[in-house]
């Protein structure tokens, strides 16, 4: 059976970004990459959705970001995790391990 792309459920694409971004920093594109090699190629990120939300995180003040040349001399703007991403980071992997939790529960039912 072959690997099917998923669509990712509203509201996790803050946390794979910041868990992505607490492996190192990177350019946004290397971001959607990261999160798709996590998952094994079973998620994909597009740039319509990416960017936006690094943009509404870099807002909030969990990442930061500043400009740098990427590795094929192209100008890319390069982010990385502040004090309270990473703060942020551990919230929403609690919730998220809460929540898949009380799911598996209700699907375990009889």
């Amino acid at each position: 059976m072959g690997k099917q792309k998923s669509e990712l459920p509203q509201g996790t694409l803050d946390m794979l970004v910041l868990k992505a971004l607490s492996l190192g920093q990177m350019h946004g594109y290397g971001v959607g990459q990261r999160i798709g090699q996590l998952a094994e190629d079973m998620l994909k990120v597009e740039e319509g959705t990416l960017y936006p939300a690094l943009y509404r995180i870099e807002q909030r003040g969990w990442i930061k970001s500043e400009w740098g040349v990427s590795e094929n001399n192209r100008r890319a703007r390069y982010y990385k995790l502040t004090r309270s991403g990473r703060k942020q980071l551990s919230v929403e992997e609690a919730k998220w391990s809460h929540l898949s939790m009380a799911v598996g529960k209700v699907l375990r039912t009889a």
